[in-house]
């Protein structure tokens, strides 16, 4: 179909081209082009030569744009699922919205609902609408929106990208690009992915400007299945490097740290598989190089998709152990690694209570003599949670969740780092060993998780997959290949930390799940929480999921499922994963002030069920972690947020959230700290801070009944007295009776009202309020209640009686209690 599109006279320049495979690529114009003839485009370097050039199928211009205009004259409207896997397509619809039909107005008319379908042999979701009326000057724009109101952004290089005001971007419905302004070609020989191309115009016998040719997504899709890094195998080592644009590789060893400027160097090879090469480099030595210090030198294309640079060391990204964030890495044979403690049985999620900690901050001023070096580590950290008074054991948490310990950017390894910008993700923070930069950094990080377990606290690692720290090893072996990039190869920052790392490429997705299959392995670990997942991806997410629960089925996978980009809770209800509730946090914030309904408190404490979780244990509830105040500085009434000085009300609404949050379903995540008050003096953003992220476990003695609060609440949870709240599927209709106050805030539940689950019930009454409140409990006065704890305390043994509450309820004023009984 030919179409009129305007009478402007466009110049049909090259706007961009790329590659499909080695041997095959796609040029797209600027206009549709109208002639009989074939545009005369051509290869700009003499390197390489058409085969073939021909025009396009149409239906090619949607991976640019997302729309096209088929032989019908349908306007047809394109979303790959794959650009946007934190949806779940198969429960979340997605419309089309734009200036033609009222924008999110769209939601929920059939018309521009999308419709699941296959193009250019893929699944894609399709719109169609007539072209005509929608071809107009100036263009109309478009965008997706899911029927929960969310926009989905576009990519920046997108070629129909229009500002639309406050750095967001709309696609335009060019009239004059319709999908028969691209044309195919194929080229004589295969060219090589170690060299830069373009193309030209050839218009009026003048050449057009050069536009570089693009690696298309067959370059991120290569792979390899060999084992990488440096394999020891007795009397020989090989090393392994997946580089698929590097022109050459070298590798430098050395016996001693002090000979690396006298290193041997060699040159690694192409290793061929089934015939071909997939990306890898290969060395083989005739020893065993066990304790020996390694690097690389990588050199490939300079252009702006690249970032090599020969002269500097590379850090093998699969290196187990590194002297430094910058390297060396050291070469380890597996009979010395050993494995990890695998004797312990994880804990079921619904039974978890998590503690959020750094390692230095747990050790630095643990209560026991230590030399200095040990309390910035490993090592000091294990004597700690071997001794009788360790704090988490008294606690009495069942797992600790601990902050990076992957080798990170620190400049000196006594300098405190929080550890989210990782430099390897294979070897331990070398300042966190005794002798920063030893190989026995491994044994000790594996004692101290066998010393979790023996205390019965399973162990879960902070793991920082969405972005890199400095140096980035990773762009100076490919950066096009591991980084997020634009259309002029400058890297994307959805993490708010400078780039964001390409999970979605093969080898990406690869290099993570070997990671954590390497931690539960070699140092017995429990489960993982993910960074910044939502720039991840679901699709990867699900892929490591895989991976990961064939070496351990029962381990714990928590995402944190946000980025600066966008939020993935609701995508990720679909898989094994459960989820940072960060609504929660900010609800409990207000609610302990009075603010907030009594229908969304009902709603957290029931586990969020449906629109965040689908199965219990899928929502990690908290209201502090490592990032942003404390709990008490947030919360206080002092002036500057300084909740270090708490007021009584302070302590008492610390008191209402502790049993609120260690009621609800899910799984209650607690900062450390947090049950004695612990105070940042309100700064905000502590990540080199260790001064005030250390634990100050002298608060323990002027808020002891406040730390005692918390542990009689999670003795309880953990308890069979406790077992209604620990759900493992959701429970029936009637299992939660709720009733709230006529005119405020407070509320009670009854938990298995229904006496579906047996006959104990458990009661819990809150108020967030300055002042007492009633509430009518009905034909619930009746029954036999026996009360367990109030806003200050548990009852101990034969403090508590069964006995029928008044009709009314009287709840004091930041006050709640606990009831049980049974029927």
């Amino acid at each position: 179909m030919k179409l009129d599109s305007s009478s402007v006279d466009y110049p049909h320049r090259i706007v961009r081209a790329w590659l499909n495979s080695t041997s095959s690529g796609v040029i797209a114009l600027d206009a549709d082009w109208q002639g009989a003839a074939l545009p005369l485009l051509a290869p700009g370097e003499s390197a390489f030569a058409f085969a073939d050039l021909g025009p396009a199928a149409a239906s090619l211009y949607a991976e640019e744009a997302a729309y096209y205009v088929d032989e019908a004259g349908q306007l047809v409207f394109v979303l790959d699922p794959a650009e946007y896997s934190w949806i779940d397509f198969k429960t979340m619809p997605v419309y089309v919205a734009g200036s033609f039909n009222g924008w999110a107005a769209a939601i929920g008319q059939p018309k521009w609902r999308l419709q699941l379908s296959e193009l250019n042999g893929r699944p894609v979701w399709l719109g169609r609408t007539h072209a005509a009326p929608l071809l107009t000057t100036p263009p109309q724009q478009f965008k997706f929106i899911t029927a929960e109101g969310r926009w989905l952004e576009l990519p920046r290089e997108a070629s129909n990208g229009v500002n639309a005001g406050q750095d967001y971007l709309n696609r335009a419905i060019f009239p004059h690009r319709t999908g028969r302004n691209l044309f195919q070609f194929t080229t004589i020989e295969p060219l090589l992915l170690t060299q830069t191309y373009s193309v030209i115009h050839v218009r009026d016998g003048r050449h057009a400007p050069k536009t570089r040719l693009r690696l298309g997504k067959f370059f991120h899709e290569l792979s390899s299945p060999l084992p990488m890094g440096a394999q020891v195998h007795q009397a020989e080592t090989t090393f392994r490097l997946f580089a698929p644009r590097a022109k050459f590789v070298r590798l430098f060893l050395c016996e001693k740290l002090t000979e690396q400027e006298h290193a041997f160097g060699y040159e690694l090879d192409r290793r061929d598989e089934a015939g071909r090469w997939s990306g890898v480099w290969e060395a083989q030595l005739d020893r065993n190089l066990h304790g020996w210090y390694y690097w690389y030198s990588v050199n490939g294309p300079h252009d702006v998709f690249g970032h090599f640079q020969p002269s500097h060391k590379v850090l093998d990204p699969y290196a187990q152990v590194a002297v430094g964030p910058a390297g060396p890495g050291v070469v380890l044979d597996p009979a010395w690694v050993g494995r990890g403690d695998r004797s312990w049985a994880t804990p079921p999620w619904q039974d978890l209570v998590i503690a959020e900690a750094h390692v230095r901050d747990l050790v630095a001023q643990a209560p026991l003599p230590l030399a200095a070096n040990a309390r910035l580590g490993f090592a000091g950290l294990t004597q700690w949670v071997h001794h009788p008074d360790f704090y988490l054991k008294k606690l009495g948490v069942n797992a600790v969740e601990l902050q990076p310990m992957h080798e990170h950017d620190a400049r000196h390894p006594a300098d405190y780092h929080w550890g989210y910008m990782t430099t390897n993700f294979f070897a331990p923070a070398s300042g966190y060993g005794l002798v920063p930069g030893s190989i026995q950094v491994v044994k000790e990080f594996q004692a101290l998780v066998a010393a979790f377990h023996r205390q019965g606290i399973a162990v879960i690692i902070d793991v920082v997959y969405n972005h890199v720290g400095e140096p980035a090893h990773l762009q100076l072996i490919d950066k096009l290949y591991y980084f997020e990039l634009d259309d002029q190869g400058a890297l994307t920052n959805g993490s708010g930390c400078g780039n964001d790392l390409r999970c979605r490429s093969a080898m990406a997705t690869r290099l993570i799940s070997d990671s954590l299959i390497h931690l539960i392995e070699v140092y017995g670990v429990d489960g993982f929480r993910f960074d910044l997942a939502e720039l991840i991806g679901v699709d990867v997410l699900r892929t490591v999921e895989a991976a990961v629960k064939k070496v351990k089925a029962d381990v714990i996978l928590i995402a944190e499922p946000w980025s600066f980009r966008g939020h993935s809770a609701a995508a990720l209800r679909s898989t094994g994963y459960a989820s940072w509730n960060d609504g929660y946090r900010d609800f409990l914030r207000a609610y302990v002030h009075g603010r907030g309904t009594t229908e969304k408190m009902e709603y957290f404490l029931k586990g969020s069920p449906w629109h965040f979780a689908y199965w219990p244990a899928q929502t990690v509830n908290y209201t502090e972690s490592h990032d942003d105040r404390t709990w008490v500085d947030m919360i206080t009434e002092r002036g500057d947020h300084n909740g270090f000085d708490p007021t009584p009300a302070d302590r008492q609404r610390t008191h209402l959230m502790a049993a609120i949050l260690l009621a609800s379903i899910g799984i209650p995540l607690l900062a450390a700290g947090q049950d004695f008050l612990r105070s940042k003096y309100g700064v905000t953003n502590t990540y080199q801070r260790g001064d005030l992220n250390a634990l100050d476990y002298q608060r323990l003695t002027p808020f002891a009944e406040t730390h005692k609060y918390f542990a009689d609440w999670i003795a309880f949870r953990r308890s069979p007295r406790g077992h209604l709240l620990r759900q493992w599927s959701r429970p029936s209709e009637g299992f939660f009776q709720c009733i709230a106050q006529l005119d405020g805030p407070a509320l009670v539940v009854i938990y298995n009202a229904d006496g579906s689950q047996g006959p104990e019930r458990i009661l819990l009454a809150l108020n967030p309020h300055m002042a007492p409140a009633t509430i009518a409990l009905g034909k619930f006065a009746d029954w036999k209640w026996r009360p367990i704890a109030d806003q200050e305390s548990f009852y101990g043994a034969g403090q508590g009686h069964s006995m029928s509450i008044s009709v009314d309820l009287c709840i004091p004023k930041l006050g709640c209690s606990l009831w049980i009984t049974e029927r």
